[in-house]
């Protein structure tokens, strides 16, 4: 494995070939169809894809219609990182008896954050000690989105869901979004990063990357991915608050290759958490207090990383 390899340094260099075909029933301006569709152009033709249930399948694969052109493997919520593990098994055992002619096939899982971050959380636990040569993208919008916008462990905390009231006792979710990169890591995968769908060559070359990877053993990417319906922001504003997002410290574009983590999308002078909160909907009961109390956490968080990186790669408010 090379240091700091960059597949792709122009827009010109991107895949042109689409794996993900026009027609869904997704709502307009879904983080995750775009997750999809950039995941799926840069992992090319020979790769058998893994999905559980949730935003994606529900809008790309309804019976009789599917919009994958990969051949695309449906699981239940919990179970995609167990299914991966045994179809990246089986092609290991059809090659060493030499009945597998498909070439270097990836096996590839795309599973939003309920599926990753909560119910299937144990198995892909368990892909990772295995030391599976799976990719597996999450992609993140931060709540179980497809079945009525409830909480999720990746939902931000103070944000509304329709499991975390709004009220005077509740200003929405209590608990701060759990840290799953940093939990991924501590299982020492070959290569693992995070990034967004409005940074789309640094998306491109960390999926491409964890693609190439996991002929070695298990890689990660995390792909935060708003949701217009379960955000309630208008969804032409996808791109800006996924941008904003990395821009005030509330998401950091990460990679950990080689042993090293470091930050790939630096930001000299942070924007205040505010611009990123009030474009939202799902944080529109907030006081100023509340918005004090993120901001804080946020430059916690950005000193933490600071200091784990060795440099001041997030710098410090405008």
């Amino acid at each position: 494995m090379s240091n700091i390899k960059v597949y792709y340094r122009t827009i010109r260099d991107l895949p042109l070939d689409e794996y993900l075909a026009p027609g869904s029933s997704a709502c307009w301006g879904c983080g995750p169809l775009l997750a999809a569709r950039w995941v799926t152009k840069v992992v090319g033709s020979n790769a058998i894809i893994v999905t559980a249930t949730g935003c994606l399948y529900g809008v790309t694969a309804v019976y009789p219609y599917s919009s994958w052109k990969h051949p695309m493997i449906h699981v239940a919520f919990g179970n995609a990182p167990s299914v991966a593990s045994g179809v990246e098994t089986a092609i290991k055992v059809l090659k060493r008896k030499g009945e597998w002619d498909a070439g270097d096939t990836k096996v590839v899982v795309i599973a939003g954050d309920g599926a990753t971050v909560d119910i299937g959380f144990g198995a892909l636990s368990g892909m990772l000690e295995r030391r599976h040569g799976v990719a597996y993208v999450l992609y993140d919008n931060e709540a179980y989105m497809s079945t009525g916008i409830q909480r999720s462990g990746s939902t931000p905390m103070y944000a509304w869901t329709t499991t975390t009231e709004i009220g005077k006792v509740r200003k929405g979710k209590l608990e701060p979004k759990k840290d799953v990169l940093s939990i991924i890591l501590a299982h020492n995968p070959i290569y693992a990063a995070s990034t967004t769908v409005a940074h789309i060559m640094d998306l491109a070359n960390k999926v491409k990357k964890a693609v190439e990877y996991s002929s070695y053993g298990p890689t990660f990417v995390h792909v935060l991915a708003p949701c217009p319906t379960g955000w309630k922001y208008d969804e032409s504003l996808t791109i800006e608050i996924a941008k904003l997002a990395v821009e005030t410290g509330m998401w950091f574009n990460l990679e950990y290759e080689d042993g090293k983590l470091r930050v790939t999308t630096k930001v000299p002078k942070r924007k205040p958490v505010k611009e990123y909160l009030s474009l939202q909907g799902r944080f529109s009961h907030l006081t100023d207090d509340d918005i004090k109390i993120i901001q804080q956490m946020v430059d916690e968080n950005v000193k933490k990383i600071n200091e784990i990186v060795g440099e001041e790669a997030i710098g410090p408010l405008a």
